[in-house]
């Protein structure tokens, strides 16, 4: 009998001593993984940027050893959403500045710097059904596929056949707005869409078409038409990594950074401060 008690007081040991060094394992796991996550930058940015702030990333994290970026891309318009309900983001990078100056007046981004610039065009899959070959051919495109209202292309295109109605008249414009016929959240869904054949035309900027030359062709904007995206960049005021965010921002804008975006076929950046 007290053999047996032995027995069950060794076993009952036993299994304390294997759960407190499971504990203990999983209590360095955590320390390990909030000692990791101390060294991300998160960076929140606009569909757009996708490819180049890719290449922008490995670049810092080589000249910053330890750290990671992660990057969180979306429509402007998500991002900002998402950084007024409290996500956690070191920086956010917008396609236009109205989503950047709704969130400096909210006291939730510092100032702004004008990084790059972009220039909307329009798009047809690669067979081109509709048989478009200029801007004003536009009316002919039966399945017209645009961004949102609130997302920046989306409001870049409705000033740009505002822009053009005024010259090609009021049945131009009416013409195109009964073509549309899906409304996406950010640029990319525009770009897949009509890269996949499922709208006759759509609108996106130059540097996404870019990625995808083999699926679609391009039809540019006459510049009296067109309008020229801006894109700021600024550390939000909550930021969980402040030093790396700073960091960061000042990499996109230095030289080296330039670089990757003009090879992207983004603008010059001018240096413009909000």
């Amino acid at each position: 009998m007290k053999n047996s008690k032995k027995m069950a007081a060794s076993a009952v040991l036993g299994i304390f001593a294997l759960v407190a060094a499971g504990l203990l394992g999983i209590a360095r796991t955590a320390v390990g993984e909030d000692s990791a996550k101390s060294h991300d930058v998160v960076v929140f940015a606009a569909a757009s940027l996708r490819e180049t702030f890719e290449a922008i990333a490995k670049s810092f994290e080589v000249a910053h050893p330890g750290s990671h970026v992660v990057l969180q891309l979306a429509g402007s318009q998500e991002l900002r959403t998402q950084i007024e309900n409290g996500a956690k983001a070191d920086v956010f990078a917008s396609a236009d500045t109205k989503h950047m100056s709704a969130l400096q007046d909210a006291g939730l981004v510092g100032k702004s710097t004008i990084f790059a610039h972009n220039e909307p065009v329009v798009i047809t899959p690669s067979a081109n059904p509709a048989g478009l070959h200029r801007f004003e051919d536009l009316p002919k495109a039966k399945k017209l596929i645009v961004g949102v209202d609130d997302v920046p292309i989306g409001r870049y295109t409705k000033q740009i056949i505002e822009k053009a109605g005024k010259d090609l008249g009021e049945s131009f414009v009416k013409d195109v707005e009964a073509n549309v016929v899906s409304s996406e959240l950010n640029v990319r869904q525009v770009l897949a869409k009509v890269g996949l054949g499922e709208g006759d035309a759509g609108f996106v900027y130059r540097t996404d078409a870019a990625t995808v030359r083999d699926k679609v062709q391009v039809i540019d904007i006459p510049q009296r038409w067109n309008v020229i995206a801006e894109y700021p960049i600024a550390v939000t005021s909550h930021a969980p990594n402040p030093d790396l965010a700073k960091a960061w921002v000042e990499m996109v804008s230095s030289p080296g950074g330039q670089k990757i975006l003009s090879a992207a076929g983004f603008l010059t950046a001018g240096g413009a401060t909000n």
